[in-house]
């Protein structure tokens, strides 16, 4: 069985961002800060960050072939970059919101819009989102001690 040609420069792609990821990873790695109020330091998030990437992307080179490769040769259109600028205006609302609104909340927003931009069901969404957001939280902010902002949740936890 040979591998059609959307597979086969999928698999390229991913080497190639591979091989960026591990670059990244060799500057990263013995980056100290002068200062650092986070007790995993400064390098911990990208290299946990890149280390998910290198998995998914070798995972996309090994993994078999599909069987039928009709969802993988989607035409470009006005459709699929509509949805990509929406993307990009989302993250950046995102990234405008993170500090007031505080982590939990913009990434339930941005991840529940997101989700929905692709067809997702909108209770599971907002569901799936908000658990997430607030069990990534607990994760960096109390059990790795990386502070995240709250924003306007900062009343309730006081």
């Amino acid at each position: 069985m040979t591998t059609p040609p959307a597979a086969l420069v999928q698999r390229l792609f991913a080497g190639a961002w591979l091989l960026a990821c591990i670059a990244f990873a060799v500057i990263g790695w013995d980056y100290q800060a002068e200062f650092s109020y986070e007790p995993v330091g400064p390098r911990a998030y990208p290299l946990l960050c890149l280390c998910l990437m290198a998995l998914g992307l070798a995972w996309m080179i090994v993994r078999p072939p599909a069987l039928k490769h009709d969802e993988d040769d989607a035409p470009i259109d006005a459709s699929l970059l509509s949805k990509a600028a929406l993307c990009i205006g989302l993250l950046l609302a995102y990234a405008g919101l993170f500090e007031p609104l505080g982590f939990i909340l913009s990434s339930a927003l941005a991840g529940s819009f997101i989700a929905l931009l692709y067809g997702g069901r909108p209770l599971r969404a907002v569901i799936t989102c908000t658990l997430l957001s607030a069990g990534l939280y607990v994760l960096f902010d109390r059990l790795l001690e990386v502070p995240l902002p709250l924003g306007v949740l900062e009343r309730l936890s006081s």
